[in-house]
């Protein structure tokens, strides 16, 4: 299959396609390198660098002709969406209709596209939070990753397109990005080996769902050759406090036992965590890694990145 990545360089763009090639798919990556990372992009990976909102990104699905795209790339920090509302509309509802209206016109048969299973839903009382869950975004993210799963549905309405949209959980393991706000695990597996300071947003209560990254890439692979489509939460169906999953990271990687604490974030969500039992039924995907084993893996990844930087120059 011809498939075209857009954020193909990124965090779970890159681990998609390494498998994608893997399974012997044809492979377009879509990244203007805002986050992502040269070093992830394969050599047998056609490249296009530009941004979703520029019309390079349009023209190179045009000459592509993908069969199927999976729409990852996106301005993914909640905090940064509520500091800068126009930024993250500009690329998480103008870059996806670009997108969208782009692999229209090249013939597309399926998008696949990358949206929240937390901030889509806001906060809930029904936990885990089924698909069919009114929704209450409480981020301007939130609100572009609806916007997202709406849009996809009337473009390929109109063209005849399967449209998916996967409602991911908290998405964690290698290659992510411990700066910035994205990245829990990583910023806490990061910040321990390196013996840095960190501490718990308010009393470290809150709960998510977190899902490691290859769990993430199956599931789209079983769009990609189920041709499902629809929307689907895409987690583990299972809570976890900021202060229990810091505690199985600081065992893993050395820490103290305890985590300081300071000021809660102002509006973040309480609780969230999405019922897969859609997903279980129509994709026949149910996640393969639990907490423990994907929270040992992404330290160690940071403890190799570690080890390297601090290796004695030759």
């Amino acid at each position: 299959m011809r498939v075209l990545v857009t954020g193909g360089a990124g965090f779970i763009g890159s681990h998609l396609t390494e498998e994608l090639l893997r399974r012997g798919d044809t492979v377009a990556i879509l990244d203007d390198f805002s986050s992502g990372k040269r070093e992830h992009v394969p050599q047998e990976a056609t490249l296009s660098t530009c941004s979703i909102v520029e019309p390079a990104a349009r023209d190179a699905i045009l000459a592509f002709k993908p069969e199927a795209v999976v729409h990852l790339a996106a301005q993914i920090d909640v905090r940064q969406s509520m500091e800068h509302p126009l930024n993250d509309t500009t690329i998480n509802v103008l870059g996806t209709v670009n997108v969208l209206t782009a692999a229209a016109e090249a013939g597309t048969r399926h998008v696949i596209f990358a949206s929240s299973g937390g901030t889509v839903y806001g906060d809930t009382d029904v936990i885990p939070t089924p698909e069919d869950h009114p929704n209450f975004p409480l981020s301007f993210y939130g609100a572009a990753k609806r916007s997202g799963e709406l849009y996809g549905m009337m473009v390929a309405a109109q063209h005849n397109m399967r449209f998916t949209a996967l409602r991911y959980g908290n998405v964690y393991g290698p290659r992510q990005d411990p700066h910035g706000e994205a990245g829990v695990v990583a910023i806490f597996c990061s910040r321990l080996f390196k013996h840095e300071p960190l501490a718990i947003h308010g009393d470290g209560k809150q709960t998510r769902d977190y899902v490691f990254v290859t769990d993430v890439v199956a599931a789209n692979c079983s769009v990609l050759d189920s041709g499902a489509a629809g929307i689907f939460n895409i987690g583990t169906g299972l809570e976890t406090s900021v202060n229990e999953l810091y505690a199985v990271i600081a065992k893993r990687c050395g820490g103290p036992e305890k985590a300081a604490h300071d000021a809660a974030k102002p509006g973040e969500q309480r609780r969230s965590c999405i019922d897969i039992a859609h997903a279980r039924k129509v994709l026949h995907w149910t996640p393969q890694v639990s907490l423990a084993e994907g929270i040992d893996a992404t330290a160690a990844f940071f403890q190799m990145k570690h080890d390297l930087s601090h290796q004695p120059a030759h």
